[in-house]
């Protein structure tokens, strides 16, 4: 579990591009199954989509939170839910006590590679229907995770960041540190030191696999943050939450960089 509900992401950049669309949007996933979503656009996008994936609990107010802070700096955002097919596509009409374990955990075990695959190719697609040229995937935790699958050349993206995402096998399913052969997008990745759920070495394996698949890959580790350092109330650790913020913008303005310039992503 990752944010509570009256979570918000912190605020370190002036707005630089004015809103042209905020909305709850409901997506149809490649097998035909609606799904809730999230959009966040800009009047002048200036940078690639971000598909922003949330952690465990699905589509909550942080994540849409988080995209309108992305639209406002030039990058159309669309935040997914995981849980179309057994909670219904209005994350909205879910009751609180949705997102508590007890509850939440039925609907998580019930996700499958291929729903999540069919889900976030859905999201993908539509920030292209609405003209962004690369997308990056932005995962938080169990997003975070996600958001490393979907450096795989199948999914098409200019680059994944995640925030604290496990790496490593869950229950016997293999995570990104044993999927890594097959990643090639650019990886950026941020970590709590201070992370109780995430131990040093499930990092150290998973920088090793990258490199040793030759996939290009940042990681940022901050000693004394927590698993979810990057949040409004996260006062302790707000310069670890600034400096995250700070590269995630050149993370995605790089992405932007290499398009125009004619190099590769």
């Amino acid at each position: 579990m990752c944010y509570e509900a009256d979570a918000a992401p912190p605020v370190f950049t002036p707005a630089t591009h004015a809103l042209a669309e905020t909305a709850d949007l409901t997506l149809t996933s490649a097998d035909g199954m609606a799904l809730g979503a999230f959009l966040a656009r800009p009047e002048h996008p200036a940078g690639p989509g971000v598909l922003v994936l949330p952690d465990n609990k699905g589509l909550s107010d942080f994540y849409r939170r988080t995209a309108v802070r992305l639209a406002e700096q030039g990058f159309p955002a669309l935040v997914v839910d995981y849980y179309g097919r057994t909670a219904g596509a209005e994350p909205k009409d879910r009751a609180p006590e949705f997102g508590e374990l007890p509850n939440l955990l039925p609907h998580l075990l019930a996700l499958t590679p291929e729903g999540l695959d069919a889900d976030l190719a859905a999201g993908i697609d539509r920030l292209r229907a609405l003209g962004a040229a690369e997308v990056v995937a932005l995962g938080f935790c169990f997003g975070g995770r996600q958001a490393f699958r979907t450096a795989a050349p199948r999914f098409g993206l200019a680059g994944a960041v995640g925030f604290y995402g496990y790496p490593d096998t869950i229950n016997g399913a293999p995570g990104p540190t044993q999927l890594a052969a097959g990643l090639s997008a650019p990886i950026l990745a941020f970590w709590g030191g201070a992370d109780e759920h995430i131990p040093p070495s499930a990092v150290a394996a998973f920088d090793a696999a990258l490199t040793g698949a030759g996939c290009e890959h940042e990681f940022m580790t901050f000693p004394q943050a927590p698993h979810n350092y990057f949040e409004l109330t996260a006062v302790q650790h707000r310069d670890a939450a600034r400096e995250s913020w700070i590269r995630l913008l050149g993370f995605l303005s790089e992405r932007t960089t290499r398009r125009t310039s004619g190099g590769q992503p």
